[in-house]
Parts: structure tokens; sequence; C-alpha cells
């Protein structure tokens, strides 16, 4: 395993990574979702074993790593880019991609934007973003208000009351269950309210640019993956699946939002199966 901070090419970005190396084995590229860290897929990787080699990173905002340039750079835009200078800097020409909720929308638009970099590609409980002005000004002033909220934060104790007020929203009400909820918790209480605020401001649904139009000309497999208590995302990777003929949604049984956690084994067969 190595585990580095590196400045990529455009000295915007210093990401802290974990890159696992299983001798010719095809790289996957984790993308975690907000508040969520580097560690979000161990269980995952560690399931899956020596059948892939493994690249984690903390996306903007989150865990180490650290934006060197200004509030833009917290943008789904050059994040993409600088992800793809970070696989250059690794001499990563191919991989696989799995992205969740927010680091889906990020694997969505990595997808679409550098199909020549990926094998094939997982989306978990994510989106294309939203259709209209209207809806996307509606999701802006909700998220402004929850980032008022973080940045009211003054210690720890304050920290884990808006995680477990965050908690309660009815797409976790089965996360909630895991009984290693506590354990996670805590790992998310390393991440900075003033640095989430920024990657809410700036790569939330709201202010990223809408994919739907764009997915009819996705020339990368993509495998959906939802759970069946998240009624609200089967609705809409049922919709995406209908707007590009290599998208497969497929429901993961006795999971909600977050299904990788919630259901790990079944989230394992299903994206081995999918990419091997």
């Amino acid at each position: 395993m190595i585990s580095e901070e590196i400045a990529p090419l455009d000295k915007n970005y210093k990401f802290n990574y974990f890159l696992i190396r299983h001798l010719d084995r095809p790289v996957i590229l984790f993308l975690h979702g907000f508040i969520g860290n580097i560690h979000e897929f161990d269980e995952v990787i560690k399931l899956l074993g020596k059948d892939f080699s493994y690249l984690t990173l903390d996306l903007p905002g989150h865990g180490k790593t650290t934006v060197l340039g200004g509030n833009e750079y917290y943008k789904m835009e050059p994040t993409a880019k600088a992800i793809i200078n970070l696989l250059d800097v690794l001499k990563i020409e191919k991989c696989f991609l799995v992205g969740y909720s927010m680091g889906g929308r990020l694997t969505l638009y990595l997808t679409l934007h550098f199909p020549e970099r990926f094998i094939k590609v997982v989306l978990e409980s994510a989106s294309p973003g939203l259709l209209t002005d209207t809806e996307r000004l509606a999701r802006i002033k909700s998220d402004d208000k929850i980032a008022q909220k973080l940045t009211r934060i003054i210690d720890k104790h304050e920290f884990n009351i808006f995680l477990e007020n965050w908690y309660n929203q009815p797409i976790f009400a089965n996360f909630k269950n895991h009984p290693a909820f506590q354990h996670i918790l805590e790992s998310r209480l390393k991440n900075n309210p003033l640095e989430l605020t920024k990657s809410l401001r700036f790569m939330g649904t709201g202010y990223q640019p809408s994919l739907w139009e764009k997915l009819a000309e996705n020339q990368i497999p993509l495998l959906l993956l939802v759970g069946e208590y998240d009624e609200k995302f089967i609705n809409i990777n049922t919709a995406m699946s209908y707007r590009s003929e290599l998208a497969k949604l497929q429901i993961i049984k006795q999971a909600g939002h977050n299904t990788h956690l919630e259901n790990t084994l079944a989230f394992v067969r299903k994206i081995r199966k999918f990419l091997i």
C-alpha cells in the first residue's frame, strides 16, 4: 500500500490518496460521497481482495486533501481535471471507476468528459444533476441553509449534533441502523466543517452542470446501483437507464441510499460480476 500526498501539475490541489497495487490487476478508482473520506470503501476493498488494484482519495473539502487555489477549485469541472492529472502522475492510463452519491455525480462527469480513461463505471445512488434552472435554484437555497449551519460549528460536539441531524434524513433511515454506524460517525467527524461548506456550495447538486442531455452520448458500460428503500433514486436511475443504451440498473435488497455500507456483500457481488 502507498499512502502519499502529492501536488498535481496544476498546483491547485494536494490530494491525499491510497494506492494499493496488485501485480497485473486493473485499478478501481473509488470516489466517496459528501461527508465521506478516503476510507469509505475499505470494507468493499477488503472483500474484493487481490482481484483488482485500488485507488482511493479524499475529495476537495474532505479529509486531508487541500485545495491550494481559490473556491472555484472545489467545483466539479476543475476537480475532474485534477483527478485525471492524478491518474497521469500515477501512470494509470485506464481504470474502472466507482462513485457514490456526490462522488457518483463526479464519476458520471468524468465518464462523459474523459471516456478514454475508463473501462467500466459503477454509479451508486447517483444522479446527472437537475434538469431546470428552477430546480437548481431551489436546491442551491436548500444547500445554503445547510452550509450556514456548518459555518457556525465551533467544536466536535456541535459537529456531532449536525451529523446526527444529517443522518436523520429519510434516505438514511436504514443506514442509521447499521451496527457500525457510531464508528462511521466518528470517521465523519474527522472532516473540517468549513471545508465541507465549500464542497456543498461549489459541488452541490444545484451548482453542478446538468448531465441529462449528455447521457445519450455515453460510450462506457454503466452499472447503476440503488437500494430498494431509496425510491427517489430508483426513479432517477430508471430515467437514466432510458437515456443511455449502455446503462444497466440493478436494485440492492435490504439497503437505502448507502448500499455499499448497508449491504456490502450484495454490493461487492454486483460490482465484481460487472467488472470482471
